[in-house]
């Protein structure tokens, strides 16, 4: 098993993957890893859905897509003119949503998240933490389709795979943001 550190130095969005399949038991412990993420309250408001299904994966990217074409927003019709696949041909994405009446719904899925990355990390398995299919969940017939229980609202996606290239450098962090009282 990798040390902590430096599953954390070196974790990155890695967005081109082989397209071979994950294992169930490497998909189960990235899940296991989010749940066991800290949440306020207890109260665990998340819920995963695992999509796999590769003509679904295909209608979210180009849905997406679409939708992105006519939002307004430049950028999003840049990436969408782009036709750039937005779930990286990955073949695993995750869906995360939350509970919507919990406390603090965005906050405790934001760290399972980032414990369900760094898990893949220590795996050895690429993953990428997808805004952009927020476009997707605009529309109630796409997000029915992922059967994801009443109550709860998806907010991200998360792609799974393995490594087409091994991990970039360390990208420059800005170190100037800590102040120390004491």
């Amino acid at each position: 098993m990798k040390d902590i550190f430096n599953v954390i130095h070196n974790r990155r969005s890695v967005r081109e993957y082989t397209g071979e399949q994950l294992k169930d038991e490497e998909i189960e412990k990235i899940l296991n890893a989010g749940i066991m993420a800290p949440t306020a309250k207890a109260e665990e408001p998340w819920y995963f859905t695992v999509i796999q299904n590769k003509e679904l994966l295909k209608k979210i990217n180009e849905t997406s897509l679409e939708l992105m074409k006519n939002s307004g927003d430049k950028l999003l019709e840049s990436i969408a003119n782009s036709r750039r696949n937005i779930l990286h041909n990955a073949p695993t994405v995750i869906v995360v949503s939350g509970y919507e009446k919990a406390s603090h719904m965005e906050a405790d899925c934001s760290a399972a998240i980032e414990n369900m990355l760094l898990a893949a990390e220590g795996l050895n398995i690429g993953s990428c933490w997808i805004g952009l299919i927020a476009s997707y969940f605009k529309d109630e017939k796409n997000v029915a389709s992922l059967k994801i229980p009443k109550g709860y609202v998806p907010l991200y996606g998360i792609s799974f795979g393995y490594k087409a290239n091994d991990n970039q450098e360390n990208p420059k962090r800005n170190n100037d943001v800590v102040n120390w009282i004491r």
